[in-house]
């Protein structure tokens, strides 16, 4: 560190030149008809905006109908040994709607070992076909990537006390 210090120039000044004033001769010159014509909100812009629907009215996608009932039933059902619902478990992977109200749900179990291994696919599928709107359903019970805690849902931590 030095001893020495910088060096300023300071500059005084008795006055600053006044800002330009804002020059309105469009305004003065035009006629107020115009002027209204002029300022007039044009809806031509508006036109395609307002005839376009919202994305969450395809009822098999997700925020439609058919999508939500069929993720309010998965969230009815429990694991047996875990007080949580199999949603919030993180054991579904996938629910896909098909146009035609046709759900493929692809899900695992926490282990391979898991006792309702045989049962929980086909209780996913009956509660899911009962949901009004939906055609039929096919569940895919895949192991691949295996289930770990980190797919559960803060909400489902919070439950178990691991939050």
């Amino acid at each position: 560190m030095s001893d020495e210090t910088p060096k300023f120039a300071v500059e005084e000044v008795s006055s600053a030149p006044p800002p330009p004033r804002a020059r309105v001769d469009d305004a003065a010159v035009a006629s107020p008809e115009s002027m209204t014509e002029k300022l007039e909100r044009k809806r031509d812009y508006l036109e395609g905006f307002l005839a376009e629907k919202p994305a969450g009215d395809e009822p098999g996608g997700p925020g439609g109908a058919v999508y939500e009932g069929v993720i309010a039933a998965l969230k009815e059902i429990f694991d047996p040994e875990i007080p949580v619902n199999i949603y919030d478990l993180g054991l579904i992977y996938g629910v896909e709607v098909s146009p035609e109200s046709s759900v493929s749900v692809i899900m695992t179990l926490t282990t391979p070992h898991c006792p309702v291994a045989e049962s929980m696919p086909g209780e996913v599928e009956m509660r899911v076909a009962s949901v009004p709107g939906v055609r039929d359903c096919e569940v895919s019970l895949v192991w691949d990537p295996p289930w770990d805690m980190a797919k559960m849902s803060d909400e489902a931590k919070l439950e178990l006390g691991m939050l």
